[in-house]
């Protein structure tokens, strides 16, 4: 049977079967589960030798009808009232027949981004006289300008309309008035609304509009304010400008979810917050709020969510919150489950109230000022799940207190000024994912007792304390980590063998832990995974494997160590890999250029060779440091195709010949050391392109020739010049000097 005869069928089962059952209410219900599993035995009964109704699942949204056109024949359907065709995987455009079925309630037509659904015309929209939902999100409405709206508007029913990411462009914006008399619910987030669609103030009815993610610039229409039925405005991912202070002494008393994150609302919080009752939900965030936090905010006793993040607020949280006798509970924001307050400059002590927040899910205090101690009280709160402090100036000791918020998942109070030891009572967060305790003043000793309970743990930051890790040789630990940073820890003397039970590893920081004797072998059975690797600063010694398995992309820094033998390559693309400050030996691999580095240094080892000519296909490397080694031969002229190269250090070598003028392509330089080698010939004229030179050390070599009078104007931006201890005739240009 033909695709087309299949489609056909369905569409007449859909009328019977689903259609006629709906009587009504189209718009609420889905599929009933005795309808669906009628059309699927309708469907088994079919011959499809092709296989092209595989995918059906009951009615024809969310199926896979790849490539096909919605079908045209909808003539005979006049008593459908609900059709949805939502991601069938149909293309093309939307047949203008559509509009025959006027008994119609529920038409949903969304689709995929790669379906290229597309209307060139409206006009049969308006045969649609009983429809009340229309969903076209994903679907192009770009070839029928403004005209959408005149069609929509047309219909007197209509109450809910879905044009999520249409490519609507801001042809609406000289329409001040629209005629939906029963339109409740208007989303068009990801579209091209540049200026405001004001009309949309117009609309009376109105309980929910989304215009997000628009790109919109202008002022906010507080028109929005005076909706004697509006609910929810979100109008996040835009540039929209308004002072907080005209925001917030309007009238939104029924308004419950206002959202306006990254928008321009500046000034600073007033009084008037106070007064908007109703909300549930408030995110200002990244915006350009200054100022404190107003007390009235205590008057807000429906509020669950309020985000305040990534802006310029620079007071204190108040000390005391009024108006809590307005709440039936007479506590605080008795229903507030999530206070955002991150990136900004808010400074002081933590004030008492915030352990009285008894529904609290999330406390993000983060990159601000506060100083002072953390508030044992917090540890009342078994909700909490997320604790973020990190990034202030706090001190005192960790509360042993926290270790009754039983619901934690996530605690990070690191970069602070903290004190005191690791509080055993941790240990007994059962849900705990997440700890970052780093960059502390933190001392003690740290044993597996700790974590026996912590079998969640996935994120592990100790760094930058002074903590003295202690665990037997054969702790097999109850977690599987990503991430564990032990940056500065004492782990040592020995390699750490509980790392051996952790296959799930992608970011390992162990540098200057103490940590002696060569890495075991088994270490590289589970590093490929890694795309963090730092052991620097310790006394690792011994060789490594001629292959570093890591991940794509991955850091590698095994500097200041006492390793041995050959250089080994990492077995992917790699970001970094620094082995300088060891004991390598031998040649540099003759296929490093075969592998991609944005820093590659292996300076201040004992290599001898020259440097291989495959470097010149390292296209995307900023940075190669191979200074302090005992390299031998010319400079390569290939590095002259490193088009990105910042940073070219080959000082303390024994390099001879020539510069090569191809490193006069090399524009983005800014520093070049070829100090102490024996380098003869003069300064090419090709240095004349590097404008962005800074840096240029030539001293200690065998060059000649009179000093080019062009370096005065060539290198504008130079602040460090050696010429010391060459054969160099003539003066420096005074010019640029």
């Amino acid at each position: 049977m033909e695709t087309s005869s299949l489609l056909q069928i369905l569409v007449i089962v859909i009328n019977f079967v689903i259609g006629l059952a709906h009587n009504g209410n189209a718009q609420l219900v889905n599929c009933k589960a005795s309808d669906r599993e009628a059309l699927i035995e309708f469907k088994n009964g079919l011959l499809d030798p092709d296989n092209l109704l595989s995918s059906w699942e009951g009615d024809l949204s969310f199926n896979k009808f790849w490539g096909n056109k919605i079908p045209t024949f909808f003539e005979p359907l006049e008593r459908l009232q609900y059709l949805n065709l939502a991601y069938p995987g149909f293309g093309g455009k939307i047949p203008p027949n559509l509009g025959n079925i006027s008994s119609l309630q529920h038409l949903d037509i969304s689709s995929y981004p790669t379906q290229n659904f597309f209307v060139d015309n409206l006009e049969w929209v308006t045969g649609l006289t009983s429809l009340t939902y229309l969903a076209l999100d994903r679907v192009d409405l770009s070839l029928v300008g403004s005209k959408w709206v005149g069609a929509f508007s047309m219909l007197p029913a209509l109450s809910e309309v879905q044009l999520s990411d249409c490519n609507i462009q801001n042809s609406t914006f000289f329409l001040s008035f629209a005629n939906f008399s029963s339109l409740v619910v208007m989303n068009l987030r990801f579209n091209h609304l540049n200026p405001f669609p004001i009309w949309l103030v117009n609309i009376s009815s109105l309980l929910y509009v989304d215009l997000s993610f628009n790109s919109m610039q202008g002022s906010i229409p507080l028109g929005f304010c005076k909706l004697p039925n509006l609910r929810l405005l979100n109008l996040k991912k835009n540039n929209l400008s308004v002072s907080s202070y005209q925001l917030l002494t309007q009238s939104w008393s029924k308004v419950k979810f206002l959202q306006l994150y990254n928008n321009s609302v500046h000034g600073k919080l007033t009084a008037s917050i106070g007064s908007m009752t109703s909300l549930t939900h408030l995110d200002l965030s990244s915006n350009y709020i200054e100022g404190g936090i107003h007390s009235s905010i205590s008057k807000l006793c429906y509020l669950e969510y309020l985000d305040l993040s990534h802006n310029n607020l620079n007071g204190k949280l108040p000390e005391d919150l009024e108006g809590t006798n307005n709440c039936l509970c007479r506590s605080p924001l008795p229903h507030l489950q999530k206070l955002l307050l991150s990136n900004n400059q808010l400074f002081g002590m933590l004030p008492s109230w915030l352990g009285q927040l008894q529904n609290h899910v999330e406390l993000s205090l983060n990159s601000n000022l506060f100083h002072g101690s953390v508030p044992a009280a917090l540890g009342v709160f078994r909700s909490l799940s997320i604790l973020r402090l990190e990034e202030n100036k706090l001190n005192g000791t960790l509360p042993d207190s926290w270790g009754q918020i039983s619901k934690l998942s996530l605690l990070s109070v690191s970069s602070n000024h903290l004190t005191g030891n690791l509080p055993e009572s941790l240990g007994k967060l059962s849900l705990l994912e997440y700890l970052d305790v780093s960059s502390n003043r933190l001392v003690g000793v740290v044993s597996e007792s700790r974590f026996s309970n912590l079998k969640k743990l996935i994120i592990l930051g100790l760094s930058s304390n002074s903590f003295i890790f202690k665990v037997s040789p054969n702790w097999v630990p109850a977690f599987q980590l990503q991430s564990l940073m032990m940056r500065s820890c004492n782990l040592g003397p020995s390699f750490p063998g509980w790392l051996k039970s952790q296959r799930c590893i992608m970011e390992m920081d162990l540098s200057n832990a103490n940590i002696s004797g060569s890495i075991p072998s088994w270490f590289w059975d589970i590093s490929s995974s890694l795309h963090l690797l730092n052991f620097s600063s310790n006394l690792l010694q011994g060789h490594l494997p001629s292959t570093i398995s890591v991940n794509f992309g991955a850091i590698i820094d095994l500097s200041f160590n006492l390793l041995e033998g050959r250089i080994p390559l990492p077995s992917n693309q790699t970001a970094v890999l620094d082995l300088s400050n060891n004991k390598f030996s031998g040649p540099i691999p003759e296929n490093v250029g075969d592998i991609s580095f944005f820093i590659l240094s292996f300076a201040s080892n004992q290599i001898i060779s020259a440097i291989p000519t495959s470097v010149g296909r390292m296209q995307t490397v900023h940075v190669i440091d191979l200074s302090r080694n005992n390299l031998t031969g010319r400079i390569p002229k290939s590095i002259g195709n490193c088009g990105f190269l910042q940073i070219l250090d080959l000082q303390n070598n024994y390099l001879t010949g020539r510069i090569p003028s191809s490193l006069g392509q090399l524009t983005h330089l800014q520093t070049i050391h070829l100090r102490d080698n024996m380098i003869t010939g003069r300064l090419p004229s090709s240095f004349k392109n590097l404008s962005r030179l800074k840096t240029l050390d030539l001293g200690c070599n065998r060059l000649t020739g009179i000093i080019p009078q062009w370096i005065g104007d060539a290198f504008p931006v130079l602040q460090i010049l050696s010429l010391r201890s060459n054969a160099f005739s003539g003066e420096l240009p005074r010019k640029g000097y």
